[in-house]
């Protein structure tokens, strides 16, 4: 039977010194933890046996480095770049499932608990001749595992920041689709959506020269200012927001309005819940599409400002709003409401001309204007309204309904 080496260097010696030792030095660093850390002991078995993975190899990856061929100025480890990988090397897979679990600065006290186990009991496990220059080496040591330790949770961070931007992408495209099923509250809630109610969408144009990630953090930055939650998608040109907690859409809107690039921001209408977005999403696109059609729109602007726009672009859900909404109201309605309309915007809002045409008094015009007013919300002697008012006595007549029917 051959019988192992004998160590060759005082290196060697101490290497082999600290082999054999590692195990009682793992032991000893548990220990403490139990003693001086109490978030230790709160963790699951799991979690403590990922811990004392890492323990042990934190002190077997010392002994390998400080094993290796020396630099060329006789340091131990060799160069910087093959000990920072024997250093990386500690954490292995733990530390993607600890990164979610014990917080870096608790990372960075167990590391540093490891190595002041390691120099306490140098002096029993080395050879005396040796100690100072193996305690040398922990500390150059623990410098190289202290930004591999920054190194794991860095991109542990850039892991989870890329997977939840992909999963609020997927959360605002099924809003847009009208697909906000359990699924998506529940993925919503783990982007920290608090499921509160009165939600509003928000369109607008992408700024240029901003990436995603800063623009998104400054849209949900913003909004938890004012009280509100907020989810962001970029979509081609066109931003998406979706704001919960919205009291005023117009205010909520004017609020990001630095966030968004040039052309108009669009507010569509506060809805219950985050099931019921994407009607607030509907028709916030719809008034999106619509708005160039209105080059002095107010911005924001409230997607139900565009309801002539929108009719004329097509827009179905705009239309039977205007139907059902104006139209059947006026028709509805005793004294010949919608004729008097009618009458009073062919004559370009003249009530003594509209008064010749129907052979009634001036008072009376007035009167049944006001009562326009009352029932639709619109006032026939606002520009913007009397062209809403045209809109829908055009398309209430196309529809053939009367409030009758």
């Amino acid at each position: 039977m051959v019988s192992p080496r004998a160590p060759r260097s005082p290196r060697e010696r101490a290497a082999a010194a600290l082999v054999r030792s590692s195990g009682a030095l793992s032991t000893s660093a548990m220990t403490r933890m139990d003693a001086e850390m109490p978030w230790f002991g709160e963790l699951g078995a799991a979690e403590r046996s990922w811990v004392g993975q890492i323990v042990q190899a934190g002190i077997r990856a010392f002994v390998d480095w400080y094993a290796a061929p020396p630099a060329d100025d006789g340091t131990p480890g060799g160069d910087a770049t093959a000990s920072f990988a024997v250093a990386a090397s500690v954490f292995g897979a733990a530390p993607r499932a600890l990164a979610g679990t014990i917080s870096l600065q608790q990372t960075v006290d167990l590391v540093r608990l490891s190595i002041e186990v390691v120099e306490h009991d140098l002096d029993a496990i080395v050879d005396p001749a040796d100690a100072a220059d193996v305690r040398g080496a922990v500390l150059r040591y623990a410098r190289e595992i202290a930004f591999a330790t920054a190194e794991v949770y860095a991109r542990a961070a850039e892991v989870r920041g890329a997977w939840d931007a992909r999963l609020e992408a997927l959360v605002v495209d099924a809003v847009l689709r009208a697909e906000t099923d359990e699924t998506v509250l529940s993925r919503a809630s783990a982007l920290g959506w608090s499921s509160r109610g009165d939600v509003a969408v928000v369109l607008g144009s992408v700024p240029a020269r901003r990436t995603d990630t800063d623009l998104f953090d400054e849209v949900r930055r913003v909004a938890r200012e004012r009280g509100m939650d907020a989810l962001c998608a970029a979509q081609g040109d066109r931003l998406v927001v979706l704001l919960g907690g919205v009291d005023d859409p117009r205010a909520a809107a004017t609020g990001l309005l630095d966030q968004f690039g040039v052309g108009p921001v669009v507010a569509g209408p506060v809805v219950a819940d985050l099931g019921l977005a994407h009607t607030s999403a509907r028709a916030a696109l719809a008034a999106h599409r619509a708005a160039p059609g209105w080059p002095d729109a107010p911005r924001p602007v409230l997607s139900g400002e565009l309801l002539p726009e929108r009719a004329l672009a097509g827009d179905g859900h705009a239309r039977r709003f205007l139907v059902e909404e104006v139209w059947l109201p006026l028709v509805g309605a005793r004294g010949g409401l919608a004729d008097s309309l009618s009458a009073y915007l062919a004559t370009g809002g003249s009530v003594e001309a509209t008064a010749r045409a129907l052979f009634v008094h001036a008072n009376t015009v007035r009167y049944r204007m006001r009562q326009v007013a009352e029932l639709t919300g619109l006032t026939p002697g606002d520009p913007r309204d009397a062209l809403t008012l045209q809109v829908a006595l055009v398309l209430g007549r196309q529809s053939g309904r009367t409030a009758t029917l």
